[in-house]
């Protein structure tokens, strides 16, 4: 009998039913082995030797592991395909201390099916210990890291506890951070924009265009500023006339998403199913490891969901145009399966994308054996991918340009409407997404147009100035702050959920609705760490180390020299920031709830305004707050019956919307949904 290792109990189950009677199947239960709890562990004079120490329960898992090897003619080694994976199989064999004649293997797939497990089995490899030195790299960095910059924030910011940092997770801070400072610094603009609306002179059907152009040139855009130079450009045209300039027609594609990586996987479970990254990825986990389904045992249902590929393995696309053609017809086949390129900066592993492990495995059918979590996450994995597989959506777009003329003579006024109409679906057959906004130059969009011909005369209906504001960059929410780590490069599929959680757990962060926000305490660390390691903490440098740490995986650099170019001037660094910690030690700040930037300016200071939660409700105060004690009401509108502000306010039945001038005026209404 062989042995076969794995990390958790569900995968060991799904193994054994594939495998049978020649095969045991044990479970470490993750990592066998770490770095100490609470000591460096990390040598640094004798080339950064980490020390590792059994984990929690470990000592007992390692007894049933050697019981299980002692009994068995050869060991596989069937952890995850990345370099977690790579290192709890190698901290295992360092455990067990095998004699180094036993045969020992290992094996990787991306999907728990019998198929890949016994292809794997086929073809039997021995350790990487280059994708072990890199996460052994990763793994003593961020302890060197943590351990010895933490302790200089106890030292620097006083009266709170848990403080701590992270190479990471302090720039992911940084990002939070900046964003909210960006969003108080904005000050909003004024502008206009001016439509029309039209319709044929013996046709009533009505449409709109909008003013795109003020001169003879195409780079004449309106720069309509105040109602006044809207109302200016009404004036102008009164009594023109209209016609159609010309009539564009194209047909225009639009190519189906490709397979989920673990990033979009998250950002798209955040948007459509309102998920965090930890709940996503846990019950992927439940999917990849494996559900017990009837005539089957338990089998794993999606493929190995920590990946930033989007390959497609070839028999995995043949199935899925097979599911294709039988529920949807050849005419969504594409002629040959499509492929995609992979965005992450620096792909770290030769993974597949994540997809079904069958795609005969329907939602419907799997419904009522999975819980409702793993039914709504496996369908997005599902429409995903064999949407992936299909042709793209064709649009028929046209495009009318509209003149204004008077007397004879034509005016310096263009007008644009954009019509769209779906031909054929496509993709969207298997995966609905939304229509995409158009810009200001296509015109009005997003209606059906009449039939129009070059040189038609139009009748007009109106013209609608309407007023707008530039709005500043959106908070960052989970999905859009995975999203730009993985544009810059930093963090890889397995440490993007844990970068959030830890950002919350020590609340230098906090959600609100789906956004998350700084907090005061979240301010104060990521200025002092940035001062203090202004090289360390950088977009540019994370980046650059998760470069060096993928050049370690493809064994073109020592890992020991990645770590003594970084620790020298890093050891600098900690020892100017201990002085300056011991100099001028601050106070923690006290976390609010709400305390939010609403890009105004504090009349008495001219600081920041943020939205605080107080006892009778929210209200605006200043964000240099002890130092400036302004505050203001939370105004939510105009009073309809008097026109004063109305402001929200909390009663004994809870918040309420009342006018600014109680008791005078004593008009209320309930409260509506507002975003901040």
């Amino acid at each position: 009998m062989d042995l076969v290792i794995v990390e958790s109990p569900t995968k060991a189950k799904a193994l054994r039913g594939f495998l049978g009677r020649g095969y045991r199947v044990v479970a470490s239960m993750g990592h066998i082995r770490d770095l100490p709890s609470k000591q460096l562990g990390v040598d640094v004079e004798r080339d950064f030797r980490p020390t590792y120490h059994l984990r929690k329960g470990g000592r007992k898992t390692l007894k049933q592991l050697r019981e299980a090897a002692a009994k068995t003619a050869a060991i596989y080694l069937a952890t995850d395909p990345d370099r977690e994976g790579e290192a709890i199989a190698w901290h295992v064999l360092q455990a067990l201390q095998v004699a180094q004649d036993r045969p020992i293997h290992r094996i990787t797939f991306h999907e728990i099916t019998s198929d890949a497990v016994r292809a794997a089995l086929a073809k039997p490899a021995s350790l990487d210990m280059d994708l072990v030195n890199a996460q052994q790299a990763r793994r003593v960095l961020d302890r060197l890291v943590g351990y010895q910059v933490s302790p200089v924030l106890w030292k620097a910011i006083r009266g709170r506890r848990g403080l701590s940092a992270g190479r990471v997770q302090t720039v992911a801070l940084r990002l939070v951070v900046e964003r909210e400072r960006e969003i108080e610094a904005f000050v909003r603009e004024e502008y206009w924009t001016l439509e029309a609306e039209f319709s044929k002179v013996d046709d009533d059907r009505r449409f709109r265009a909008r003013l795109v152009q003020v001169g003879r040139s195409k780079k004449d855009k309106p720069e309509l500023k105040t109602e006044a130079d809207a109302q200016a450009i009404i004036q102008a045209l009164e009594g023109a006339d209209y016609r159609v300039l010309t009539v564009k027609r194209r047909r225009q594609s639009r190519r189906p998403y490709p397979p989920y990586t673990t990033s979009t996987l998250q950002q798209d479970a955040a948007n459509r199913l309102h998920w965090g990254a930890d709940k996503t990825m846990r019950v992927a986990q439940q999917l990849y490891e494996g559900v017990a389904l009837p005539d089957e045992g338990t089998v794993g249902l999606i493929t190995y969901m920590r990946t930033d590929s989007t390959h497609v393995a070839e028999p995995a696309q043949a199935e899925a145009r097979e599911v294709i053609a039988r529920f949807w017809g050849d005419e969504y086949l594409p002629d040959k399966p499509p492929t995609y390129k992979t965005r992450a900066k620096v792909a770290q592993e030769a993974h597949e994308a994540i997809r079904p492990t069958s795609s005969w495995r329907t939602p419907k059918s799997l419904r009522e054996y999975l819980s409702p979590d793993q039914a709504q996450l496996y369908e997005l994995v599902w429409r995903r991918f064999i949407a992936s597989q299909m042709k793209p959506a064709v649009y028929d777009v046209t495009t009318v340009d509209i003149a204004s003329a008077r007397d004879g003579r034509d005016l310096p006024y263009l007008f644009r409407a954009t019509g769209r109409e779906l031909l054929f679906a496509g993709f969207l057959k298997a995966y609905e997404v939304p229509d995409t906004a158009p810009s200001e130059e296509e015109g009005v969009a997003g209606q059906i147009l009449p039939p129009l011909s070059d040189g038609e005369p139009l009748v007009l209906h109106g013209l609608f100035p309407e007023q707008h504001f530039t709005k500043p960059p959106p908070h960052f929410t989970e999905a859009s702050l995975i999203k730009e780590l993985e544009r810059l490069g930093i963090g890889r599929p397995s440490t993007y959920a844990g970068i959030i959680r830890t950002l919350v757990t020590r609340t230098y962060v906090e959600r609100q609705h789906k956004s998350l926000l700084a907090t005061p305490l979240g301010f104060v660390v990521c200025d002092f760490l940035v001062e203090q390691f202004p090289d360390l903490f950088t977009v540019e440098f994370t980046a650059h180390m998760e470069e060096d740490l993928d050049r370690i995986a493809r064994g073109e650099r020592p890992w020991t020299t990645v770590l003594h170019e970084f620790y020298s001037p890093f050891a600098m660094a900690v020892e100017q920031a201990q002085a300056a910690a011991q100099a001028k030690p601050m106070t923690a700040p006290r976390n609010e709830k709400g305390a939010a930037p609403i890009g105004e300016t504090c009349p008495e200071c001219g600081g920041g305004v943020v939205v605080r939660e107080g006892q009778y409700g929210r209200f605006r105060a200043c964000a240099n707050f002890p130092r400036c004690k302004w505050s203001g009401p939370w105004v939510v509108g105009q009073c309809p019956s008097c026109g004063a502000d109305l402001v929200e306010r909390k009663g004994k039945r809870g918040l309420f919307w009342g006018c600014s001038r109680y008791p005078d005026c004593r008009f209320t209404q309930e409260p509506q949904q507002q975003e901040l």
